[in-house]
């Protein structure tokens, strides 16, 4: 088939027109407009009419739901949450106004933050019964694993809020799981280490809360760094929401079967996992390890731009974003802040990372190809810094994400026009052939 439509796509008739080079006919198909980005080709009468499917290996260019929630301009380097910069939330905001914000679409007044925040603070608690789930698990076990597992356990406790056809159980489980998952998050830690689980304070904020539950032991008190909560909470809105990325895709896709909540955000969890999407804040900090000292960074940056050189710098550039990451500019500053409050000066790893810094900003290679720091490098060095081993990043990824999948598993969920997901495929296999008995096939 080939394009009949005018040059820019979008005919003045607000259709799209195609010509089947063979058979000569011409379709026209809707196009949509949002109230940002690219206009959007309504395909979804495409196969009924042409017998043809389209082919988009990744859906690049295939939009799969209408939402309210996130927009993105990778181009201008643009995050937008409900039309909210994200540089002015994480400047400006906290992440449980963010959270308020994504689930309900305004920013909360004093008397709405306060009841959110108190009914987040008083779910933070797990049934105890999940302590003794803990214990299945080996103590080397990855902490994702043990996430992805506890959360899809939830829903074997919290029966009360399973309906997904009910408006207030859909709301107690969003409020239960962006309350719990800090909970559940540090007890994994926790068990890792051999500690003993520590339980959630009412009179803590939830990034305070979190740091609390993760690193106090019951021997001594512990005191909350506000600077480190504070970039520990600035980081949780960076990683709120970011659109139709794979794990989000997820929950919406085994959202759309009609599966309860907490095994949707488990499915969230077990693809974030992956290295190219959550762990690359932990692939970061393997490649700090592997170039080993300052002195080997030049050598490694030159292997970086040999096309021959299997070798790839961890941390620079973004699938969405050919501009500046906008989360990198604030966890930029926030990187500095923490490392300046902890007084950190002689780390050989993050040594490693302020050269790669330096030289990514200013060297002529990476500036004309955009290959910024961008979030993963910056939160991965915050999050060392801090004292959390590699094993808990993509942890405290999920953590933060959490209030972006149920947001987007609400939103998909309350959607008149949402269907079971049902991709498509190119089938290049066997055609139809006989079945040929064993004793016959020599």
């Amino acid at each position: 088939m080939s394009e009949a439509a005018s040059s820019a796509g979008k005919p003045a008739n607000n259709t799209f027109t195609l010509t089947d080079n063979r058979s000569g006919k011409s379709y026209s198909l809707p196009v949509l407009k949002g109230t940002l980005g690219p206009d959007v080709v309504d395909v979804r009468k495409f196969y009924g009419e042409t017998d043809c499917f389209t082919f988009d290996p990744g859906f690049t260019s295939t939009g799969s739901c209408e939402s309210k929630l996130t927009f993105i301009d990778g181009d201008k380097g643009v995050l937008l949450h409900r039309g909210y910069s994200i540089d002015e939330l994480a400047e400006h905001s906290d992440f449980m106004e963010v959270c308020y914000l994504l689930l309900n679409g305004e920013l909360p007044n004093r008397a709405e933050k306060y009841e959110f925040e108190h009914i987040i603070t008083h779910h933070s608690m797990v049934h105890e019964q999940l302590t003794f789930f803990y214990r299945g698990f080996r103590r080397d076990a990855h902490p994702m694993s043990i996430l992805c597992g506890i959360t899809g356990a939830l829903a074997a406790f919290y029966g009360d809020s399973l309906d997904i056809t009910d408006p207030h159980q859909r709301l107690i489980a969003s409020h239960r799981l962006i309350a719990k998952m800090p909970t559940i998050a540090a007890m994994a830690y926790k068990y890792s280490v051999g500690q003993p689980f520590v339980y959630p304070r009412n009179d803590l904020k939830y990034a305070e809360n979190f740091l609390a539950m993760t690193f106090a032991v019951p021997s001594e008190p512990y005191h909350v760094n506000p600077v480190v909560a504070k970039a520990m909470d600035r980081l949780f809105i960076l990683h709120a929401d970011h659109e139709q990325n794979a794990s989000t895709s997820t929950v919406r896709l085994a959202g759309s079967s009609g599966a309860n909540p907490y095994a949707c955000i488990a499915a969230g969890i077990a693809s974030l996992w992956g290295p190219a999407h959550g762990g690359a804040n932990e692939a970061v900090l393997n490649m700090l390890q592997e170039i080993g000292s300052k002195s080997r960074v030049g050598e490694c940056v030159k292997r970086a731009k040999d096309k021959n050189d299997p070798f790839r710098l961890m941390g620079f550039g973004h699938r969405v974003y050919k501009n500046y990451d906008p989360r990198a500019q604030v966890m930029r500053r926030s990187c500095h802040e923490v490392l300046g409050e902890l007084g950190i000066k002689n780390d050989p790893l993050l040594d490693i990372a302020m050269e790669l810094e330096r030289i990514a900003l200013e060297d002529d290679y990476f500036v004309e190809r955009k290959l910024y720091p961008n979030v993963d490098f910056y939160s991965g060095i915050i999050l060392k810094a801090i004292g959390f081993p590699t094993s808990m990043f993509t942890v405290l990824f999920a953590l933060a994400r959490t209030v972006g999948w149920i947001s987007q598993w609400k939103e998909m969920i309350e959607d008149p026009q949402q269907k079971i997901g049902r991709p498509r495929q190119l089938y290049t296999g066997a055609q139809r052939r006989p079945y040929v008995p064993l004793a016959m096939r020599g």
